[in-house]
């Protein structure tokens, strides 16, 4: 952290989204909403999985530890971004900003992760049901968790280091409602090329390497189950929908800032509220809507529920 000490800039000015008034309360009132939704909706699954014994499946410890880790992604820029909203100047110190884009590529690390198990878990119970609960076991599915958080950690980390060591003596502008490698790289003191080439290498890398490798599955569980049902797909879709739906959501704004990580535009910004606002908001949603066993817990907790005020 010596390089706290050699930087002249001691906070960022945030651009945010929006200069107009009326926009800025819109959008306040908006993104409150949201992360009030998302708070609710994905602690909601959290409790429900944890509370309901009928619950207790791969599948499902998966799926709450990914409604954990969205509060968590929307938790690093929704707050900081509906209070920038109401303010003339949208300030966040050097050490804010720092903090804030290492939380963002942990969570985004482990999200990853997750939406790998998750179609890996999806594969074994479609491709190998027979062997479904030896192949994801309990001791399995928390080490896809560990993995998550450790690859998370090593990622930020990694990029970390390259920039905490910039000289930042100038410019402290940041186009954008949050602190990220890309843009923050272009305030530097320096030549600034070879430290986006490691963003692309590092971040672009593993996006798209993530990303394939989740449309490969995809497409080897479709090719298997055409095989057995002679061309029937429709179970297959409809069980890999609300898991496809959200990896579209969560990669396409990814792949515009740091595939290319040279934001010439304040478009990604926008995109970026996918990943922040909308995506962890419409989870709870998606997985609930197309999920069977989900609906038949709530009905139990709601008659529970009934049940205990009359007792």
């Amino acid at each position: 952290m010596d390089g706290l000490n050699d930087s002249l800039v001691s906070e960022f000015v945030l651009l945010g989204l929006s200069t107009s008034q009326g926009t800025k309360v819109f959008l306040m009132l908006t993104f409150s909403l949201l992360y009030l939704g998302i708070i609710l909706g994905n602690l909601f699954i959290v409790i429900l999985v944890i509370a309901d014994s009928h619950l207790q499946s791969p599948m499902y410890f998966l799926l709450a530890n990914l409604s954990f880790n969205d509060v968590w992604v929307s938790s690093t820029t929704i707050p900081k971004m509906i209070l920038d909203l109401s303010n003339e100047y949208k300030i966040i110190s050097f050490q804010g900003c720092m903090t804030q884009i290492c939380f963002i590529h942990i969570m985004g690390g482990v999200e990853m992760v997750l939406l790998i198990a998750m179609a890996f878990d999806r594969y074994t119970a479609i491709c190998k049901p027979l062997h479904y609960l030896n192949i994801m076991s309990p001791k399995r599915c928390v080490s896809f968790v560990v993995t998550g958080w450790v690859t998370g950690v090593i990622h930020a980390m990694s990029q970390f280091a390259f920039v905490i060591n910039l000289p930042f003596c100038g410019p402290n502008k940041v186009d954008s409602f949050y602190c990220d490698f890309p843009r923050i790289i272009k305030l530097a003191c320096t030549e600034g090329a070879k430290f986006e080439f490691i963003v692309a290498a590092n971040s672009g890398f593993m996006i798209m390497g993530t990303f394939f490798l989740l449309i490969l599955s995809y497409i080897f569980i479709l090719v298997t189950v055409w095989k057995r049902s002679s061309g029937d797909l429709s179970k297959a879709f409809v069980t890999l929908s609300a898991h496809i739906t959200v990896v579209v959501l969560f990669f396409t704004p990814c792949m515009f800032l740091y595939v290319w990580p040279f934001p010439t535009s304040s478009i990604d910004k926008y995109l970026f509220i996918a990943d922040f606002a909308v995506t962890p908001a419409l989870n709870p949603v998606i997985y609930t809507l197309r999920n069977k066993d989900i609906k038949i817990a709530i009905q139990r907790l709601s008659k529970h529920g009934h049940y205990d005020r009359f007792c």
